[in-house]
């Protein structure tokens, strides 16, 4: 009986997850203690009209239903002690202060730019990461503001392309080298 309950289990799961993981219905997670799932109760969220309650850092928001989002296509410095903080250190030559200077004024310039505002987000092919944040390319919803695009053509972030999800990696790229030639931003320094 237990075999049979086991084999059922694993089937409604290759059968279900694919259906529902693309419209994160369900979230699984594997674990030493075998798999993890949830299913989320309560209100469901309308993703073209969505309040960004906080700014994490320069790339990553808190949005009013409490998932973090990670904008897509695009890296900040760090601000905070971590392991790619010294992978900053180590790609830019730069020193730790620089370094968490630089993520301080990425921070408050995305802060100004989208935080107690209301978004819109447009999807990729991935809609996780592995740490289960949302990636999404986000727009304001008042004058349609590409956020993502922004911080790269300010000057306070460079495109970072992880495919799959390389919709706007060539138009990122393109803003990045006008940001760096025109030295806007953080790239005033260099």
């Amino acid at each position: 009986m237990r075999r049979v309950l086991s084999f059922m289990i694993i089937a409604i799961f290759f059968v279900v997850y694919p259906t529902f993981a693309k419209e994160s219905k369900i979230h699984f997670k594997f674990c030493n203690e075998g798999i993890k799932f949830s299913i989320p109760f309560g209100r469901s969220y309308n993703y073209a009209d969505i309040k960004v309650k906080r700014v994490v850092d320069g790339d990553t928001l808190e949005l009013e239903n409490g998932q973090r989002l990670r904008l897509i296509g695009i890296d900040a410095p760090e601000m905070h002690d971590s392991e790619k903080l010294l992978r900053d250190i180590q790609r830019s030559k730069k020193d730790i202060r620089t370094i968490k200077s630089m993520g301080k004024r990425s921070y408050e310039f995305l802060r100004r730019l989208v935080e107690n505002k209301t978004v819109k987000l447009e999807f990729d092919v991935e809609k996780y990461d592995r740490y289960n944040r949302l990636l999404a390319y986000v727009f304001l919803k008042d004058d349609n503001t590409f956020v993502n695009a922004k911080l790269i053509e300010e000057g306070y972030a460079q495109p970072l392309t992880i495919p799959p999800n390389v919709k706007y990696a060539d138009y990122f790229l393109t803003l990045y080298q006008k940001a760096r030639a025109e030295k806007k931003g953080l790239w005033r320094e260099e």
